[in-house]
């Protein structure tokens, strides 16, 4: 059994593809679908809210995706499976947001249903993408892959937006069915192009010792979270997304309360922000790969100082509360954004790096960890962001103050986390010594 090649430029673009066919249907359901309860059907916030909580709260299965992933020895499967159920929900969720107009007890069961299957449709195939992704790249490739992939998902939401945004129009409950529909088909005929033979034949099938495949569930998760390396990290992954998503739903409600934005304004504001992220990706992803092949300091340096530089940027943000409208906002966003982009390039790109370092056949247990820290992190960090606002508003009696108190805990959450990020690179590697003594047993076995 030889090891498959590692992947070109192509075929990195490709996975990607995958990836912007997730995003498309996961900026479906969370955005139109989500605007189309509050507005057109009139339904409160929290129903929308709820569902989309469901489909964060079911990431917690990631690491028994990994785990079938592992099991099986091969990830394609489980990438177009989970497609088809991402998509089959996203479908389901469409018609039971268009059944809502005549009966809302039947559309919001129903619409459990679709957010079930989106959930598990993304945990089953995002994880798995990740760990071929990660497993088939050069070491060298690892920051601009991330940042491909990771660029490629937003595209997937740009691009539905404006399409479903202009087929809706004007809106009728038939429409958003057929549109949305039809974005779930086209969704998943483009994950079949996008891993259709990237991982060869029976002959390129993972290397997974039939032993190791036979061990329950439960026994490879707790294999996996005693290695201290693969623990620690997913300690470091959950600090820093709460860090990282707590301002996702604040941000444009402080600009509108305390500088006076418009809807429009604090719209825009949001698209400058995406834009640092992107620019901050770019960078690492050119320091990763582009000079010669050398990286510019190491994915865990550009880690640490990501984590460093948006607590920075969320002090300027405490800064602008207290200063007011005579602060420069439109530059600390973007400064923030940039932050936060160096911050996610380079710690997907540790992931992709530490997932292959430990006991072997483990991979996908091991992203599945990591993923369903960093979902379960991402889902409460809005909903703790949104909530601390409120209470410090009670408390202070400012508005101001109680969003400079939120930004200031998340500015001290990202100090943690890079102080995390820096014990994870100076601890000794006791996951090496576990792999040497597995490989050690096997070849004493076949021997």
């Amino acid at each position: 059994m030889t090891a498959a090649a590692p992947l070109g430029w192509f075929g990195i673009v490709r996975l990607g593809l995958a990836q912007t066919a997730l995003g498309a249907i996961v900026v479906l359901t969370t955005s139109t679908l989500n605007r189309v309860m509050v507005v057109e059907m009139a339904l409160p916030a929290m129903v929308p809210g709820a569902l989309v909580a469901l489909h964060y709260a079911l990431q917690i299965f990631r690491p028994r995706f990994g785990y079938g992933s592992d099991k099986g020895g091969r990830r394609t499967p489980w990438i177009v499976g989970g497609m088809a159920v991402l998509c089959t929900g996203g479908a389901i969720a469409s018609v039971a947001t268009a059944l809502m107009a005549t009966s809302v007890a039947l559309g919001v069961a129903l619409a459990v249903l679709g957010f079930l299957c989106i959930g598990f449709g993304v945990g089953a195939s995002g994880t798995t993408l990740l760990v071929l992704l990660a497993t088939r790249t050069d070491e060298r490739r690892r920051p601009a892959a991330a940042t491909i992939v990771w660029v490629m998902m937003i595209a997937g939401f740009v691009v539905t937006a404006a399409a479903a945004g202009s087929l809706l129009d004007p809106f009728s409950p038939a429409r958003l069915v057929a549109v949305a529909s039809g974005v779930c088909l086209c969704a998943f005929l483009l994950s079949l192009v996008a891993v259709w033979g990237i991982e060869g034949g029976t002959a390129a099938r993972i290397p997974a010792q039939d032993s190791r495949n036979r061990v329950p569930f439960r026994e490879a998760l707790a294999e996996v979270w005693g290695e201290p390396q693969a623990r620690r990290f997913g300690v470091f992954v959950f600090v820093s997304m709460l860090a990282f998503s707590a301002q996702d739903l604040i941000l444009e409600p402080f600009a509108g309360i305390v500088f006076g934005y418009t809807p429009g304004q604090s719209t825009h504001l949001s698209g400058l922000q995406n834009g640092g992220v992107l620019a901050g990706m770019v960078l690492v992803a050119f320091a990763g790969s582009a000079i010669g092949g050398r990286m510019l300091g190491s994915l865990p340096m550009w880690t640490v100082a990501g984590c460093i530089a948006s607590a920075l940027a969320l002090l300027g943000l405490v800064a602008a509360a207290a200063v007011g409208p005579s602060w420069p906002l439109r530059l600390s966003v973007f400064l923030l954004g940039f932050a936060n982009g160096v911050y996610a390039v380079a710690a997907i790109g540790s992931m992709m790096a530490l997932v292959g370092k430990g006991a072997p056949a483990r991979e996908g247990v091991r992203m599945g960890l990591w993923g369903a820290a960093q979902a379960f992190a991402f889902g409460l960090g809005g909903f703790l962001g949104a909530s601390a606002s409120d209470l410090a508003r009670y408390v202070l009696g400012s508005p101001a103050a109680a969003y400079a108190s939120v930004f200031a805990i998340e500015a001290l959450l990202f100090v943690v986390a890079a102080i995390l990020a820096v014990r994870l690179t100076h601890a000794p590697d006791r996951n090496a010594s576990s792999v040497n003594t597995v490989s050690g047993r096997n070849a004493h076995a076949s021997a």
